[in-house]
C-alpha cells in the first residue's frame, strides 16, 4: 500500500497519510518578530500520485567491506586492524549513546530542570525576606550596553512623554535636597516637558506645571539635614493635596561646610533619626532617600577636597543605618535608592566637576523613578519592575479547572488500567508451556486514554507557560542587541547544519527533506532573531522580512500542489488544517489571556489557506486531472489567479473596506488587537502577494514536470548544462542584489512599502540556487530539518517559555549567568514545543474524525465552544 505526504495545514513539515497510522509523526509551521514561519504543503513531487521508488533506490549501493562503515555519509571500507576496531568501537558507542539520550529522556530531563528551577525560585523569594522586584529595580542592576540600565531579574521600561504624563496626571511630586537632587529634578521633568531649561540656582526652583495633565512638581532647595529640612517636610505634609511621591537626600554641603569633621558626621546622624520621626508618621507619600553618589577626586575644585569618597560612604552607613530599620520599613512607606551608586560608578569620571552626576545617568536615575510609580499603573509589556501579576479572569479559571480534572481523569483511568492489567497478567499455561495473553482494549478506551494523557500533559504544560510569562516566579530582563549576540548563534547554527547532513530519499525540486530543511533554518535565525533584539537593526530586519515571506511562499505553494494534484476539497481536509494551525494558539489564548491576533502569523497563515481553498473550491473547480483532458481549463485558472490578485490589490488600496470587512463581529474578535485591526491590517499588507506567488511557482513548475521539461534525477542538473548555469548566474546575482538593497535601506518604512514587491526576487533565486545543482538537491541538513518539522510549535511557544514579556524580554530562569541561561531555557523550550507538536497530533486524530456525520457532531461542538468563550470575554 503506497503513502501518500500532504501538509493537512500547509504548516511546516506536517504529514497526512492516505491511510494514517494511528499517530503519524507531524509538521507544523511558525512565524515572524514577531516574523513567523510556517512551511508549506509537502513538494508536488511528494503529493504526486506517482507511487513512490523502492526503498532500495535511496539506499547507497552496498559494496563489500571489511569492517562497520564509519559515520556519516562517508563509508570507509577498512581493512586492517586499528581502523576496523575504531569504526566498530564509534559504532558502538553511538548506539549506547542513542540508547540513552533519547527524545523522551530528554523530555524527563527537562521536566526535572523545570521542577528543580521552580523550586530554588521559590526558596529565593521566600529568603529574600519579601523583597520585590521593585526592591530590586531601586537597589541592584548591570549596565547591559552604554547607557542601557538592566535592574535585577526584572525589565525596565522606557517611558515616553505622553506615557509619564498618563500616569501622573493630576498628580503632585516633590524634590527636596541640594544640587544633586536638583540635577535629578531637571532630569525627571524633562522626561515630561524635553523643552525645559536647566538653571542652576541654589534657591527653591519654579514649579513645574502641566494644566492639561494635571501635574505639578516642585523642588524646595534644603541641601542639610537639619531643622530647616524637617520644617519643610512638615509643611509638605500638612498641604491640603499631599504629593504622592516625594524624593530628597543630602549629605555632600554638610561636608563640605564642616569641612568633613567626624562632630558633623555625629550631628548628621542625630538630625536624620529626627527625620526618620516624621517619615515613620508619613502614611500618604512614597518617600526615596537617594544615597550619595561617589565623586570623582581628581576633578574636584580645592573648595570640595575634603569630599572624599571616604566620608561619601561613611554618611551613607549612617543614612542606611537609620532608614532600613524594620520598625521604619514597616510603619512608612520610606525606599532606600541605591541603585544610583552602581550607575554611577564608572560614570563620574566624564563628570564636568567630579561631583556632578552627566545628564544621561541623571536620566536613567529619573526612569526608574517613574518606573517605581507608573508600571503598576500603565502596565507596560516590558515593565515587569513593581508590577504585580493580573489577576485570573473568568476563562483562565475555567480552564484551570478543566484542566486539573483532566490530570485527575488521566491518573484515576491510569489506576484502574493498571489494576485491570494486574488482573489480566498473562500466566503460564502447563500443557503448552506458552503464555496466555490478556484481551486487548477497546479502541475506545484506548482513545480515552490518549485524550486524557494529551490534555493532562498539556495542562502540566500551560501551567509552566503561566508561572514564566504572567506570574513573577521567573525573572525577566530587557533585550539588548550587539552584532555579536545575532552573528555568532548564526555562526554556530550553520556550522551544526552543515556538518549534520545526510542524502534525500528523492531529488525532485522542493523535496519534502529540503523543504523541512528550509523551515527549520529559517526558524531557527528567526529565534535568535528574536532573541537578540535584532528588529533594530535594519539589514537584519529587512532579510527576516523576507524569511517570513519565504514561510507564506511555501503555505501557496504546498495547498495548491495539493489540492491541484489531489482535488480533495472536503470537509475534513479543511477541518484538519484548521485544527492543527490553530490548536496551540487558542489553549494559549485562554491561558495566558491574549487576543488571538496577538500570534499573528497563525491567524495570517489561515486567512491565506482559506483564500487558497475558496480560489480553488469555487466553482468551476480545476483540478490537474481535468486540465489535462482540456487544455482550456489552464486559460480559466489563469482567471481565477488575475481576480485574486486583483482583490488583493483592491484590499490594498482601500484601507477603510478591508477595515469594514475585518471589524464585522464576530470576524472582528479574531482580527482586532488593542481595539482596532490596524495591526491586522499592517501584517497581511507586508507580505500580501507572497502566497500567491508561490501558488504561481506550484503551478509553472507541476506544468513543466508534467511536460517533463526538468531532469530531477540523482546528481543531474535541473535543466540543460547551459540553462541551468545561465539561470544558477541570474540567481546568484539577483541574491545577492537583493542583501545588497536591503543592507544598505536606511528608512523601515520606505523599505516595507517595496518589500512585498520585491522579496520573491530573492525567493525565487533562492529556490533556484538550492535545486538546479543536482548535487544540491540529493543533501539536506537532517539538524534544519529535525526543527523544521516544529516550526510553528517552536514560534508560538518562543512567546512565554523562551523569550518573556510576550517577546518583549528573554526569560531568566538562572540568574548572573547568561549563557548558561540561554543553554538550559533553550532546552526546555525545544522539549516543550516538541512534546506540543506530539499532543496536537494526538489530539487531531481524536478531535478532527474522518467520518463525516462525527465530524459534523464535532464542529458543532466546536462552534458551541468558541461561542461560549465570546460571551465569557464579553462579561468580563
Amino acid at each position: 500500500m503506497s503513502l501518500v505526504k500532504v501538509t493537512p495545514h500547509g504548516g511546516p513539515g506536517e504529514e497526512d497519510h492516505a491511510e494514517r497510522p494511528p499517530f503519524p509523526t507531524r509538521r507544523h509551521g511558525d512565524p515572524e518578530e514577531q516574523l513567523p514561519l510556517l512551511p508549506a504543503e509537502d513538494p508536488p513531487s511528494s503529493i504526486s500520485a506517482i507511487p513512490p521508488q523502492p526503498a532500495a533506490s535511496s539506499s547507497p549501493p552496498s559494496s563489500p567491506q571489511c569492517c562497520p562503515s564509519a559515520p556519516g555519509r562517508l563509508i570507509a571500507i577498512c581493512c586492517h586492524g586499528g581502523a576496523k576496531m575504531a569504526a566498530l568501537a564509534y559504532n558502538l558507542g553511538k548506539r549506547e549513546i542513542n540508547q540513552h539520550f533519547t527524545v523522551r529522556n530528554a523530555k524527563i530531563l527537562a521536566l526535572g530542570a523545570v521542577l528543580l528551577l521552580s523550586v530554588c525560585h521559590a526558596v529565593s523569594r521566600g529568603h529574600s525576606r519579601g523583597a520585590t522586584t521593585c526592591d530590586n529595580l531601586i537597589s541592584s542592576g548591570r549596565f547591559l550596553g552604554e547607557n542601557v540600565w538592566q535592574p535585577y531579574s526584572c525589565m525596565m521600561h522606557k517611558y515616553k512623554t505622553s506615557e509619564a504624563k498618563q500616569c501622573l496626571a493630576n498628580q503632585q511630586i516633590t524634590f527636596m535636597g541640594d544640587s544633586r537632587i536638583r540635577d535629578l529634578y531637571y532630569a525627571f521633568v524633562k522626561i515630561l516637558n524635553p523643552n525645559v531649561v536647566k538653571e542652576k540656582k541654589h534657591e527653591d526652583l519654579p514649579l513645574f506645571v502641566d494644566a492639561d495633565a494635571g501635574l505639578k512638581v516642585d523642588f524646595l532647595w534644603q541641601p542639610v539635614v537639619n531643622n530647616y529640612m524637617k520644617q519643610s517636610f512638615q509643611a509638605i505634609m500638612e498641604r491640603e493635596s499631599k504629593p504622592q511621591f516625594i524624593v530628597t537626600g543630602s549629605a555632600t554641603w554638610t561636608i563640605k561646610l564642616n569641612n568633613g569633621s567626624t562632630k558633623a558626621l555625629a550631628q548628621y546622624k542625630v538630625n536624620l533619626s529626627d527625620m526618620a520621626l516624621l517619615y515613620e508618621k508619613n502614611t500618604n507619600s512614597d518617600i526615596y532617600w537617594i544615597l550619595q553618589d561617589s565623586v570623582y577626586e581628581p576633578l574636584l575644585s580645592e573648595t570640595r577636597k575634603m569630599i572624599t569618597n571616604k566620608m561619601i560612604d561613611a554618611y551613607n552607613d549612617v543614612a542606611v543605618g537609620i532608614l532600613n530599620r524594620t520598625s521604619l520599613k514597616s510603619k512608612s512607606k520610606l525606599r532606600i535608592f541605591s541603585v544610583n551608586k552602581l550607575i554611577s560608578k564608572d560614570a563620574m569620571s566624564k563628570s564636568e566637576d567630579g561631583l556632578h552626576l552627566p545628564e544621561s545617568i541623571n536620566y536613567i536615575n529619573a526612569m526608574i523613578l517613574i518606573n517605581a510609580y507608573c508600571n503598576n499603573i500603565i502596565k507596560p509589556i516590558d515593565g515587569s519592575c513593581c508590577q504585580a501579576s493580573s489577576p485570573l479572569t473568568i476563562i483562565q479559571q475555567l480552564a484551570a479547572c478543566f484542566f486539573i480534572i483532566c490530570i485527575i481523569g488521566y491518573l484515576f483511568l491510569a489506576l484502574m488500567q493498571r489494576s485491570k492489567q494486574r488482573k489480566n497478567k498473562p500466566c503460564a499455561d502447563i500443557e503448552s508451556g506458552e503464555e496466555r495473553k490478556p484481551a486487548t482494549a477497546t479502541p475506545a478506551a484506548s482513545n480515552m486514554e490518549v485524550l486524557l494523557a494529551s490534555l493532562c500533559k498539556l495542562g502540566l504544560i500551560m501551567a509552566y507557560f503561566y508561572f514564566c510569562d504572567r506570574a513573577n516566579l521567573y525573572m525577566k530582563e530587557n533585550k539588548f542587541y550587539t552584532h555579536s549576540s545575532f552573528f555568532i548563534p548564526i555562526i554556530y547554527i550553520l556550522v551544526l547544519g552543515i556538518f549534520y547532513n545526510e542524502n534525500t530519499k528523492e531529488t525532485k525540486l522542493l523535496n519534502r527533506e529540503q523543504t523541512d530543511e528550509w523551515k527549520g533554518w529559517m526558524q531557527l535565525v528567526i529565534l535568535i532573531y528574536h532573541f537578540s533584539g535584532a528588529s533594530s537593526f535594519l539589514p537584519v530586519y529587512m532579510h527576516v522580512r523576507v524569511l517570513v515571506a519565504a514561510y507564506l511562499f511555501q503555505t501557496g505553494y504546498g495547498h495548491f500542489s495539493y489540492f491541484w494534484l489531489k482535488g480533495d476539497f472536503g470537509i475534513y481536509r479543511i477541518s484538519q488544517v484548521i485544527f492543527r494551525l490553530n490548536f496551540l494558539v487558542v489553549v494559549l489564548c485562554i491561558v495566558m489571556d491574549r487576543p488571538y491576533q496577538f500570534y499573528y502569523f497563525v491567524p495570517l497563515v489561515t486567512f491565506w489557506f482559506m483564500v487558497i481553498y475558496g480560489s480553488l473550491a469555487a466553482w468551476p473547480q480545476i483540478i490537474q486531472k481535468k486540465a489535462n483532458a482540456n487544455y482550456l481549463w489552464h486559460f480559466a485558472l489563469m482567471l481565477k489567479f488575475a481576480f485574486l490578485l486583483l482583490c488583493i490589490c483592491f484590499l490594498l488600496y482601500s484601507q477603510g473596506t478591508f477595515e469594514k470587512v475585518f471589524s464585522l463581529w464576530p470576524i472582528s474578535k479574531l482580527f482586532e488587537l488593542n481595539g482596532d485591526v490596524y495591526e491586522w491590517w499592517f501584517r497581511w499588507k507586508l507580505d500580501r502577494y507572497a502566497v500567491f506567488h508561490g501558488m504561481l511557482f506550484a503551478f509553472i513548475y507541476l506544468a513543466l514536470q508534467k511536460r517533463q521539461v526538468l531532469t530531477e534525477g540523482k546528481g543531474e542538473p535541473l535543466f540543460t548544462n547551459k540553462v541551468s548555469n545561465i539561470l544558477l548566474f541570474f540567481s546568484v546575482v539577483s541574491f545577492l542584489t537583493y542583501s545588497i538593497w536591503a543592507s544598505s535601506c536606511k528608512n523601515k518604512t520606505e523599505c516595507n512599502e517595496m518589500h512585498p514587491s520585491i522579496s520573491v526576487v530573492q525567493i525565487f533565486a533562492f529556490v533556484l540556487i538550492r535545486n538546479i545543482p543536482g548535487y544540491a538537491r540529493s543533501v539536506y541538513s537532517s539538524f534544519f530539518a529535525w526543527f523544521g518539522k516544529i516550526s510553528l510549535e517552536l514560534f508560538i511557544c518562543q512567546y512565554h517559555i523562551w523569550l518573556a514579556a510576550d517577546t518583549k524580554g528573554i526569560l531568566v530562569l538562572i540568574p548572573g549567568s547568561p549563557m548558561l541561561n540561554i543553554i538550559v531555557s533553550t532546552f526546555i523550550f525545544v522539549c516543550a514545543a516538541h512534546e506540543i507538536s506530539n499532543i496536537t497530533n494526538n489530539l487531531a486524530q481524536i478531535l478532527v474524525p474522518k467520518d463525516n456525520s462525527a465530524l459534523l457532531k464535532m464542529l458543532l461542538c466546536l462552534a458551541a465552544f468558541l461561542f461560549g468563550l465570546l460571551f465569557l470575554s464579553a462579561v468580563q
